[in-house]
């Protein structure tokens, strides 16, 4: 079974694909400071009663993927202000915690990137500047999180063709490179809402399986049906409803209420 389908040729395939060099991880990239826990970010502190949501949503998704040795997710959601981004952060932050576990979380919103904000991570270089080709190697994006076993792999927004660098060769590689790392990693990717652009679509289609983020109340069943049929024939590991209350001012309506999650 061909591992790689979704290799341009200019990377020749499976076996150059098996050749490339795994995503730099812990040793390999600089380590900053654990971000303290607040209202965007509980997963690192497994006491916190706001953790217990992440904590078994990680273990539904382990042994999800565990069944077709999966262990590349995207999270992603019908429509913007879903709080799929504070999802991806927690859940990484969680898994982080597992002593088994290696985490790899990648941020692939280009156009409204959050996952740097909400780890505290400052620039100049994300992965947009990488995947434009500019001359930036990948170990000066990654962050490892304090003594954690996460690495954050950073955007910071920018006005670019997204979908032109999301059928590249250099994500193409970084998928590739991804897939390159042991057993015990599980990389999550935070892609851009569906219906935003055709973003998720062109990732997912490269990845072992799909977390949809429904705004209870706000997203519609048409909008969760049509989100599935574009994602297919990713696989829908399964979806969160949220129930928070947004904050006025978050680009994805992020707020102080998480004892709504909940996954099926």
């Amino acid at each position: 079974m061909n591992s790689f389908p979704n290799l341009p040729k200019s990377l020749g395939g499976p076996k150059s694909a098996a050749a490339l060099l795994p995503l730099p991880g812990i040793g390999e990239v600089p380590e900053v400071d654990q971000p303290e826990i607040g209202p965007k970010l509980v997963g690192f502190e497994s006491k916190d009663a706001r953790s217990r949501p992440f904590n078994l949503l990680r273990a539904q998704l382990i042994k999800k993927l565990a069944e077709t040795n999966g262990r590349l997710m995207g999270i992603t959601s019908p429509a913007p202000n879903a709080g799929k981004s504070f999802v991806a952060s927690n859940l990484a932050a969680s898994m982080s915690q597992l002593s088994n576990k290696r985490t790899i979380l990648i941020d692939l919103d280009l156009r409204r990137a959050t996952i740097a904000r909400i780890f505290g991570l400052e620039g100049p270089e994300g992965l947009t500047e990488y995947l434009l080709g500019d001359e930036i190697a990948l170990p000066q994006i990654g962050r490892r999180i304090g003594d954690s076993s996460l690495v954050v792999y950073p955007t910071f927004p920018a006005p670019v063709n997204s979908a032109e660098l999301m059928v590249g060769d250099r994500l193409h590689e970084l998928v590739a490179r991804a897939r390159a790392l042991d057993d015990d990693a599980i990389v999550i990717f935070d892609l851009p809402p569906v219906f935003a652009n055709d973003d998720a679509m062109l990732v997912a289609e490269q990845l072992d399986g799909i977390l949809l983020v429904v705004e209870q109340g706000v997203t519609t069943k048409k909008q969760l049906q049509s989100s599935i049929q574009l994602l297919h024939p990713t696989p829908i590991l399964g979806t969160i409803f949220n129930r928070f209350t947004g904050g006025a001012g978050d680009p994805y309506g992020y707020g102080g209420k998480y004892d709504g999650y909940y996954s099926s």
